[in-house]
């Protein structure tokens, strides 16, 4: 088995954890942080809207000999504004004009034809109104609350309200860093970025309800016992998937980094760069979000509960009595984990001590081979 496979195992079982819950409030603190740096760049520099927002005209050029950078400063002389310029295979151009009237496009598209030695006609003129892109980012927005509240309606009923608002504060938080990134970077909004900010709701969230769902079975009957609190088994079950989200997530971010990086970066693809960067973003905002932000709000929740505060309180006593009978020099019994009475495991991350891991090797139970309890 490779160290990874055999890793996940250990973390599965419970054998080796790192305390994630715990350290919530660090966690807490980095994504604030993240966060007011993406909502400062989104405020100083805003988005870079496409045409399909802002309006505009795109100007497709037949076969031509002359440069993209020559296109460029042609349209952005005559037009006033800032051009995109692609080549498209082995000679025409598309240039890309945003906010342009009726007469900037026509005197752009003149000023093109004359670059190129053509006449006007040749260079084709696509014109989007404002107005579209108003529809289209309405739409978006219908698209994107119609989402969030189907999400919380459904994890409502299959876990809890306290599951619920969690991922909603994941999802938003992913989605903020994805937009901040976008702003900070220059990147156009397209119809392409939103179809990745949607996709990527779908890969956040896949991650917290994995995570969500060994949640719910472990703390299945959790006031019957007074081995852990709620936040230790969360923490127990954001263990046991650790590594699984690690792979999901890796194995997803290898063929969108391949389009980011290969597509936009080396060939040029403008598309590409649309959506691979909000994939990307996106994808690694999510992981994080699912393992750092979404358990740890889910245990802050739920500790407010009387119930929980009830059981964290037994909990505590029950171990200040194990500790005081330490203390006083009896002998510690050896147990197998899952024995009600067996307390040497890490309270925080649920690690199997020494004598539990010997025990469970050798199958024996304080020397006695293991049966059924009388």
């Amino acid at each position: 088995m490779s160290k990874l496979g055999n890793l996940g195992a250990r973390l599965y079982r419970g054998e080796v954890g790192y305390d994630f819950v715990g350290k919530r409030k660090i966690w807490y603190g980095i994504s604030i942080l993240i966060t007011i740096t993406a909502i400062v760049g989104l405020a100083v520099r805003g988005l870079n809207m496409g045409i399909e927002f802002s309006g505009g005209a795109v100007f497709t050029t037949p076969t031509t000999s002359v440069s993209a950078e020559t296109a460029r400063v042609t349209a952005e002389e005559a037009s006033g504004h800032t051009a995109i310029v692609q080549k498209l295979g082995n000679g025409p151009l598309r240039v890309q004009v945003s906010d342009l009237t009726t007469e900037q496009s026509r005197a752009t598209q003149e000023a093109l034809a004359k670059k190129l030695g053509v006449s006007t006609d040749k260079v084709n003129t696509d014109i989007v109104g404002p107005s579209w892109g108003d529809q289209i980012a309405k739409k978006a927005w219908y698209g994107l609350g119609i989402f969030m509240i189907l999400v919380v309606i459904y994890l409502a009923i299959a876990f809890e309200w306290r599951m619920a608002i969690a991922a909603l504060i994941a999802l938003i938080h992913d989605l903020t860093i994805t937009v901040g990134v976008y702003a900070l970077v220059g990147f156009e909004v397209t119809p392409g970025t939103v179809i990745g900010l949607l996709t990527i709701l779908g890969y956040s969230l896949y991650d917290t309800v994995v995570v969500f769902d060994g949640l719910k079975e472990g703390a299945k009957d959790i006031t019957k016992q007074t081995r852990f609190t709620y936040s230790e088994i969360a923490n127990r079950s954001l263990n046991g998937t650790l590594v699984r989200s690690i792979n999901t997530t890796v194995v997803a971010l290898l063929p969108v980094a391949g389009l980011l990086f290969i597509g936009g970066g080396f060939l040029g693809a403008g598309m590409l760069n649309d959506i691979s960067l909000a994939l990307f973003v996106g994808l690694a905002a999510g992981a994080y979000s699912s393992i750092f932000i979404a358990t740890p709000l889910v245990a802050d929740l739920k500790e407010r509960d009387p119930q929980m505060r009830a059981l964290a309180k037994r909990v505590r006593a029950k171990r200040a009595a194990q500790a005081a009978k330490g203390e006083a020099g009896e002998e510690p019994r050896d147990e197998v984990p899952g024995d009600e009475e067996d307390e040497s495991e890490d309270a925080a991350t649920g690690v199997v001590g020494p004598r539990q891991s010997a025990a469970r090797a050798r199958g024996t139970r304080g020397g006695r081979p293991q049966g059924k309890r009388r």
